[in-house]
């Protein structure tokens, strides 16, 4: 299956996004997972449904309030563009954006469930022994929760390689910037002749879907072997 240079862009830009978008939300996605496994206040429902209106909201509508809010004449964009320089829309920077905010609620929401299965009493006696809160975190919570973190983390990369409302509302389509494997496809789509083109793309879509859950799979089933063997000779220790 040979590709064309303009095919094999849109697949490097896609995991460079996608790549980018889950490195900014990995840790303010971990640290909101923390607060709702672990902490209750005032609002918390509020903010459970703030944190997953992406999920439910058209993509379209989450490009427009980014482009809204982020834009150059925006709330946020426009002290960004004046103060640092810093410009969003129409970027692949913008569509990493995109792509991170898209797949925000997926990491959150597979983090929190595997914080909330670990063992509250396990921090606790931890404590007791003179950890700090965040040696308890780095050295009890987090290995423990790390099956559902590697699985939201390939499956935020996931969401963010496939997302196109956002993405094309709020950075657009530009060849060799912001042409994403999705939006690409849509391109060969509307353009005559590109049928054969279009059906390249979509399998490598699909492969690299497939490649991705059974990565989530294989990664967390390793991470929990490893937790188990740890925790077995610990107990025979």
């Amino acid at each position: 299956m040979r590709l064309s240079q303009a095919e094999i862009d849109a697949i490097l830009i896609s995991l460079k996004i996608a790549g980018v978008a889950v490195g900014w939300i990995l840790i303010p996605g971990i640290a909101i997972a923390w607060l709702m496994a672990r902490r209750e206040f005032r609002g918390k429902a509020l903010l459970d449904g703030v944190l997953h209106l992406p999920l439910v909201l058209p993509p379209v509508v989450v490009g427009y309030l980014l482009l809204v809010g982020l834009g150059s004449q925006g709330l946020l964009g426009s002290w960004m563009y004046q103060h640092l320089g810093i410009r969003l829309p129409f970027t692949w920077q913008g569509a990493a954006v995109a792509g991170g905010v898209m797949a925000f609620p997926l990491l959150v929401r597979a983090v929190r469930l595997s914080l909330e299965a670990v063992d509250p009493e396990l921090e606790a006696a931890a404590a007791t022994l003179g950890a700090g809160r965040l040696r308890v975190l780095f050295s009890v919570t987090l290995p423990l929760a790390l099956p559902g973190l590697l699985t939201g983390t390939v499956l935020a990369f996931a969401r963010a390689l496939s997302e196109f409302g956002a993405t094309i509302t709020f950075a657009s389509n530009i060849p060799g910037e912001t042409r994403t494997l999705p939006l690409a496809l849509y391109s060969l789509i509307q353009t005559p002749g590109g049928e054969a083109a279009a059906a390249r793309l979509c399998v490598l879509a699909i492969i690299i879907a497939m490649l991705s859950l059974v990565a989530s799979e294989w990664l967390a089933r390793r991470a929990r072997i490893r937790l188990q063997g740890r925790d077995g000779g610990q107990a025979h220790g």
